[in-house]
C-alpha cells in the first residue's frame, strides 16, 4: 500500500477554497507568505483500501468537564468551525483556515432571542448557521436561530418545541429539522411533550415552522409497550414520554428518522406533511448469545470489581440499544440507518434528599444495581440512600428467576452468587422492566421463598435490562436490525493490537473501559455502559463510505468501512488522549490530550482548507476541539 492525499480539483467552482479569482482583485489573492495547498495528481482509482487518523491540530478552551466543546459544524466558504460551548451557553466560532492551528474568532450568544437561553446544537449548510436554543426553564418552548457564517449576523429565528437538542438540514437545503427532546423538570412536576420541528427555510428571512408531534399516539400506551416501546414516565402521556434525541434524513429529503433514546425506539417522519407516521421499537440485545447473527458474540464485561477484563456472556441480561447519534447513508440503491448505542437512564431528582427520603413526587430515578435489587433483606436497607420510592411502592424486595439465572447460583428465594460483584452485582440496570406481570400489566408477587403468593411482597425478575448495547448498529428504513458490532468494540479495546495516544504507543488493555475524567481508571465503566458509543458521522472517500464513531468514556474514534452494510470492517481506532495515569486530570489539561468525544464532523477534501479530508471532534470533558487528518491508503 502507499499513502497519498486526496486529489484536489483546481477549478473555479472552488473559488472560496483556493482563491481562484480574477487576478485584478488583490483582496482575493493569497498571502505570499502562506504556502499554497499541495496539489496531488489524481490516481487512476482514488478509492482508498483503508484509512487512518492522525492528530493535525487542536483548539483548547482550558475548561475541564464543563462541556466547553460539544457539537462542531463547518462552513467551507468561510473556513470556519462553529462549536457548541455549553459552559458559556454559546457558540464558539473558530478560524480553520490553518487546520493545524484553529483560532478563536468570536462567540454567538442567544440572550437577545431568549433571556437566559443556552445553545444546544448547531448545523451549517451553504453559509447558513442554524442554532438550537434551549429556553430557561428548559421545559418552555425553545427556538432556532439562523445566522450568516461569514459575518455572524442574525437572519431570523422561530419558536419550536421544548428543549431542541439537535438539528439538521435536509440535503436539498430547504428544511431544517429539530429534535425537541422535551425532558421533564428535575422533580418531574413538568413534563413537556417531545416533538420534531420542521422548518421551511426556502425564504430564510421568513422561516415557517410546523411541529410534528406525537399526540396522535396518546391513548395507545398499552399497544406501544406491548410492541417494546418504553413508555414509563410517571403520569406521562405518550407525547410527553417520547424524547427525540437525534435525527437522520433520507438523501431525497423526504423522510426523517428520530432516535427516541430513553424509549428505545425510532420515530418515522414524513417531512412534506410534518407528521410522525409510526413508532418502531428497536428491541433488545441478548447478552446471553455466544454467537449472534452477525458473526460476533453479545458478550460484555459487567463488573468493575475486581478490576480486570472479563468479557463473557450473561444469560438473562438484555441491553437496551438506546441510541444517541443516528445518521443515514446510501448503499446498494437503499437507505440505511446507523445508530451509536450509548444507553441512557432517566435520573431526575437524584440530588434531592426529599426524593431519597421517600417522596415520589420529587423525582424519578430508574437506575439501580443488581446487588441492591435482589438482596435477601429487601429494598428498605437502601432507604435514604439510593432507593427510588416508586420501586418501593411496587414491592418490598425482588428475586431472580432461577430457571434463567441458575448459571450464577440463583435458586428459589436466593440470588446466590448472581449478586456478587464479580458476577452481576455491580451492573446498573433499570428496575422498571423485566419483572413478571399479569395480563393487566401489574406485578405478580412472590414470598421470600420464591413462591407465587397473594400475600407476597417480592418482584420476580425474569430478565435484567442494562443500558446501551456497547456497539453500533445498522438498520433498514423499517427499523429492522441488519447488523450489529456485538462485542467487537470491547474485544478490540481489550486486545493486544489496540494502542492509544497520538503516537499509538500505550496499550489499550491497560486502560480498558476507563472513565474520561480521571487517571488510572481501568475497568471503571464496565458496570455501566462500557466504552459508551455516542457520536458518529460518515464520510465518502471515493466509492467507499466510512463511519467515524466516538467512544465517550474510553475516548477516541473507531473507524469502520461500512460500504457493505451487511459486513462492516474496522479499519482504525485513534485516541489522542496522552496521559492515562495522573489522577488530577484537570491539573494537566494542557497536556492530557482529548477527553470525552461528543460530536463529530467530516470535512471532504473538496471543502477542506488544506485540500485533505479531515475529521473534527468536539471533546466535552477536555473542552478541546481536535482536527484529525484522514490518511488514505491506496492500492499499489
Amino acid at each position: 500500500m502507499k499513502r497519498t492525499l486526496p486529489f484536489i480539483f483546481l477549478a473555479c467552482s472552488t473559488l472560496t477554497l483556493f482563491g481562484c479569482s480574477d487576478s485584478s482583485d488583490s483582496s482575493d489573492r493569497r498571502d505570499p507568505e502562506t504556502p499554497e495547498p499541495p496539489v496531488v495528481e489524481p490516481p487512476v482509482d482514488n478509492t482508498p483500501e483503508s484509512v487512518s487518523l492522525s492528530l493535525l491540530g487542536r483548539y483548547q478552551t482550558g475548561q475541564f468537564d464543563e462541556a466547553a466543546a460539544e457539537i462542531p459544524a463547518y462552513d467551507a466558504a468561510s473556513q470556519r468551525l462553529f462549536v457548541v460551548n455549553a459552559q458559556k451557553g454559546a457558540l464558539d466560532v473558530l478560524d480553520l483556515s490553518d487546520p493545524a492551528s484553529p483560532d478563536f474568532i468570536d462567540a454567538i450568544t442567544t440572550e437577545d432571542i431568549r433571556a437566559g437561553s443556552v445553545v444546544n446544537s448547531v448545523a451549517v449548510q451553504d453559509g447558513i448557521v442554524a442554532v438550537a436554543i434551549e429556553a430557561s426553564p428548559k421545559t418552555d418552548p425553545g427556538a432556532v436561530a439562523f445566522y450568516r457564517a461569514d459575518n455572524l449576523s442574525l437572519i431570523s429565528s422561530v419558536d419550536v418545541g421544548a428543549q431542541p437538542d439537535m438539528l439538521v438540514f435536509t440535503p436539498d437545503g430547504n428544511t431544517v429539522l429539530t429534535a425537541n427532546e422535551g425532558e421533564p423538570s428535575d422533580d418531574y412536576s413538568v413534563d413537556p411533550e417531545g416533538s420534531i420541528g420542521v422548518i421551511d427555510i426556502s425564504d430564510i428571512e421568513n422561516p415557517v415552522v410546523r411541529i410534528a408531534d406525537f399526540t396522535a399516539f396518546n391513548g395507545t400506551e398499552a399497544t406501544l409497550r406491548e410492541d417494546g416501546v418504553r413508555i414509563y414516565g410517571p403520569g406521562a402521556s405518550v407525547a410527553q414520554d417520547l424524547e427525540p434525541e437525534y435525527i437522520a434524513v433520507s438523501a431525497d429529503s423526504g423522510t426523517a428518522w428520530a432516535a427516541l433514546q430513553e424509549n428505545n425506539a425510532l420515530a418515522h417522519i414524513d417531512i412534506a406533511s410534518a407528521t410522525v407516521q409510526r413508532i418502531t421499537a428497536l428491541g433488545y440485545k441478548d447478552h446471553g448469545l455466544e454467537g449472534n447473527a452477525f458473526g460476533s458474540s453479545n458478550a460484555f464485561d459487567a463488573s468493575d470489581d475486581p478490576v480486570e477484563i472479563n468479557i463473557r456472556v450473561h444469560p438473562g441480561v438484555h441491553g437496551q440499544y438506546h441510541p444517541d447519534a443516528i445518521t443515514s447513508y446510501e448503499a446498494g440503491g437503499q437507505t440505511w440507518l446507523i445508530t451509536a448505542n450509548e444507553g441512557d437512564a432517566r435520573a431526575w431528582g437524584e440530588d434531592n434528599d426529599a426524593y431519597w427520603a421517600g417522596d415520589a413526587s420529587q423525582g424519578f430515578v430508574e437506575e439501580f444495581r443488581v446487588k441492591h435489587l435482589v438482596h435477601a433483606d429487601g429494598f428498605d436497607r437502601r432507604a435514604n440512600d439510593d432507593l427510588p420510592p416508586q420501586l418501593r411502592e411496587l414491592a418490598a424486595g425482588a428475586l431472580l428467576n432461577p430457571d434463567v439465572f441458575g448459571y450464577c447460583g440463583a435458586s428459589a428465594g436466593d440470588p446466590g452468587d448472581c449478586r456478587e460483584d464479580e458476577e452481576l452485582g455491580r451492573l446498573n440496570i433499570t428496575w422498571t422492566m423485566g419483572y413478571r406481570t399479569d395480563s393487566e400489566g401489574m406485578p405478580v408477587l412472590f414470598d421470600t421463598e420464591g413462591n407465587e403468593s397473594a400475600a407476597g411482597d417480592r418482584l420476580m425478575y425474569d430478565k435484567l435490562f442494562s443500558y446501551g448495547a456497547r456497539s453500533f448498529s445498522i438498520w433498514n428504513t423499517a427499523g429492522e436490525l441488519v447488523w450489529d458490532s456485538g462485542d467487537a468494540i470491547e474485544q478490540y479495546l481489550a486486545g493486544d493490537e489496540c494502542r492509544v495516544g497520538s503516537a499509538r504507543d500505550i496499550p489499550c488493555r491497560d486502560y480498558f473501559n476507563s472513565g474520561h475524567d480521571e487517571g488510572s481508571a481501568l475497568d471503571s465503566r464496565s458496570d455501566a455502559k462500557g466504552p459508551e458509543p455516542e457520536g458518529l458521522t460518515t464520510g465518502q472517500l471515493g466509492d467507499k463510505t466510512f463511519l467515524f464513531l466516538g467512544l465517550e468514556r474510553m475516548g477516541g474514534v473507531m473507524v469502520y468501512d461500512i460500504t457493505d452494510p451487511m459486513a462492516p470492517e474496522r479499519v482504525d481506532y485513534f485516541n489522542s488522549r496522552e496521559d492515562w495515569v495522573t489522577e488530577d486530570v484537570e491539573g494537566i489539561l494542557d497536556s492530557v490530550g482529548d477527553l470525552g468525544p461528543e460530536g463529530l464532523v467530516f470535512i471532504p477534501a473538496s471543502d477542506s482548507p488544506n485540500g485533505e479530508a479531515l475529521l473534527v471532534v468536539g471533546f466535552e470533558v477536555s473542552g478541546s476541539t481536535a482536527v484529525y487528518r484522514i490518511e488514505q491508503m491506496l492500492a499499489e
